[in-house]
């Protein structure tokens, strides 16, 4: 198997092997996968499952053939890491220089269509 989608087969193993449908039911993990019981399995488990599946059929489809799929990370809070945003790069006020109001402001004078000036800051 590439080694794409192992990371991601390992997670979901692990998901499988502490949930109760195996735990406590004491069914098979493959059975665990199936409709009647995938109900039952936790949220995790269910997104882990979904992702494989998109991982493997990312390995068949053209249009990926030459890039491969795109590494996959399982989750960083697992392994210890704090998530960070996902957008922002930055805080939100951190390229912002604070003002005391103070400051020279720049005025242009300009002349309007009906021929009056107007100051502008």
């Amino acid at each position: 198997m590439p080694s794409s989608c192992k990371d991601i087969r390992a997670a979901l193993a692990d998901c499988l092997q502490s949930s109760e449908c195996v735990l406590l039911q004491r069914n098979q993990p493959m059975d665990c996968l199936r409709p009647p019981l995938l109900e039952t399995l936790p949220t995790r488990c269910q997104q882990l499952k979904k992702g494989y599946g998109e991982c493997k059929r990312g390995m068949i489809d053209m249009r990926k053939r030459f890039r491969g799929n795109q590494p996959i990370a399982v989750s960083k809070e697992l392994e210890g890491e704090k998530p960070r945003q996902l957008y922002a790069g930055a805080g939100m006020g951190s390229g912002v220089k604070a003002t005391s109001g103070d400051e020279d402001q720049k005025v242009e004078t300009v002349v309007g269509l009906d021929g009056e000036r107007r100051v502008v800051r």
